[in-house]
């Protein structure tokens, strides 16, 4: 990863309701630029929320979000199900994302990051759903944001297309930018994630590196990490949720 350690996103003390069910409380966020932050929990634990305000999608209630600005994009944003104009192909879809974010863009060169320079021609309804999820990646980074924000990059999609999100993501950290993620893969965590921050009940119930997880709760694995979490703090369906979908 990247050695800058300039922070992109700085959460503070946030909450977030909706009516009067408590979604967040007091919950705090660093991610530094290079850096990639996993948010794992069970359905409804907060992710999505944390995620939407990070971006700058919502407001929260009270506390403070600080991002580190850039000239033609502060956020780059994928939401879990990317949709794009049908009348395009790949390329006419970056070059689209390119006129509107910065004025110009290195198409192939977007492209081959992700490895989407083989369908390049393709239009939009003959892509598969792993190649859509790398097109939204694409234009994510167009513009160069300091901050990267991702639904359930890969979920539903097969092992292969999993492990080369992740190695995309990855790539993308190390040219210096913040990666912010919500996730139900523990595999994909536990291998691409600077920090973890486990997430039940609008709070963060548990934070560290894969490694410090696995320390304090004394094995080898993150998803032992998770039995220890759930065993301690009585959570319920971070297990069950794992490799699924969610609203939150």
């Amino acid at each position: 990863m990247s050695e800058d350690h300039t922070s992109a996103l700085e959460v503070r003390d946030i909450t977030h309701a909706y009516g009067d069910v408590s979604v967040l409380e007091d919950v705090s966020v660093t991610v530094e630029r290079g850096s990639v932050v996993a948010l794992l929990g069970p359905n409804g634990s907060g992710k999505t929320t944390l995620l939407s305000i990070a971006t700058g999608l919502r407001d929260p209630d009270s506390g403070s979000v600080s991002r580190r600005q850039a000239a033609a994009r502060t956020v780059g944003y994928v939401p879990q199900r990317p949709a794009f104009r049908p009348q395009f192909s790949v390329a006419e879809t970056i070059e689209f994302y390119g006129t509107l974010v910065s004025g110009a863009v290195d198409v192939p060169a977007v492209l081959d990051r992700v490895g989407l320079t083989a369908v390049a021609d393709r239009h939009i309804p003959a892509l598969s759903g792993g190649m859509v999820r790398l097109l939204g990646l694409a234009q994510a980074t167009i513009g160069e944001p300091p901050l990267l924000t991702l639904d359930e990059p890969a979920s539903g999609l097969d092992p292969q297309l999993r492990h080369h999100i992740a190695d995309v993501i990855v790539d993308i950290a190390g040219d210096g930018t913040a990666v912010l993620l919500a996730t139900h893969d523990l595999a994909a965590a536990e291998r691409i994630a600077d920090e973890i921050l486990v997430l039940d009940g609008g709070s963060i119930v548990a934070r560290g590196s894969p490694a410090h997880l696995r320390e304090q709760a004394d094995t080898d694995s993150l998803e032992g990490a998770f039995d220890a979490i759930l065993e301690r703090d009585g959570l319920v369906g971070v297990r069950a949720s794992a490799g699924g979908e969610t609203d939150d």
